[in-house]
């Protein structure tokens, strides 16, 4: 019996990595034309030996940042901001233009860096982005009052927006950035942005 459950196992855990790897597959998140990657795909993330467990990220590959990051800041902004954490840190650890693509497995030295002036680059001043890694949740839309309640409001991905696009509470770069290419919308987005519809699924005008 502990075989046959062994066997399911193995069979769900490969299938999902087929469906994952097909859809990243050709997306800006494909490096295995890089000779770099060694014509991995996933790889340059996570690793199915000896990877560090993260709650944001299985079996995790790569180096992380360890920048202090300018955070974004408005006289109209009720949220409390800290430095990024969860899978945003994760997105920063390539996107912050410090730590180079290549240092995966290990690997500490490499030099293929985002570079300032390309679309991927946020570097370290997150002044001028979205925030990040912040609560959001029912009491701070009331606050706001220019938010919709997370934990009311659908997000048009299957449930609220809490329980679709919310990590713990807080709003991540993952919220709207879809990072495995799953719905395969221009811009590795959860949903289409035409007529600002993703900002709206949260904002309130």
């Amino acid at each position: 019996m502990k075989k046959l459950n062994l066997l399911f196992v193995t069979i769900a855990m490969l299938t999902f990595s087929q469906i994952i790897n097909a859809q990243i597959s050709g997306s800006s998140h494909d490096f295995s034309a890089n000779a770099w990657s060694g014509g991995e795909i996933c790889k340059v993330c996570h690793t199915p030996h000896n990877g560090t467990m993260l709650p944001e990220a299985p079996l995790w590959n790569h180096e992380l940042t360890t920048q202090t990051f300018t955070l974004y800041t408005s006289s109209t902004m009720d949220a409390t901001m800290g430095q990024p954490d969860g899978n945003s840190k994760l997105c920063l650890s390539c996107h912050d233009g410090t730590v180079a693509l290549e240092n995966f497995g290990g690997v500490t030295n490499g030099s293929t860096k985002i570079l300032p002036g390309t679309a991927a680059y946020v570097g370290t001043n997150l002044t001028n982005d979205h925030p990040v890694s912040f609560t959001y949740n029912a009491a701070l839309a009331t606050a706001d009052q220019g938010l919709f309640d997370p934990t009311n409001t659908q997000s048009g991905l299957g449930g609220t927006i809490s329980s679709t696009m919310l990590f713990g509470e807080k709003l991540q770069c993952a919220s709207c950035h879809d990072v495995h290419n799953s719905y395969g919308i221009n811009g590795l987005l959860v949903k289409s942005n035409a007529a600002s519809a993703l900002c709206l699924t949260c904002h309130d005008k």
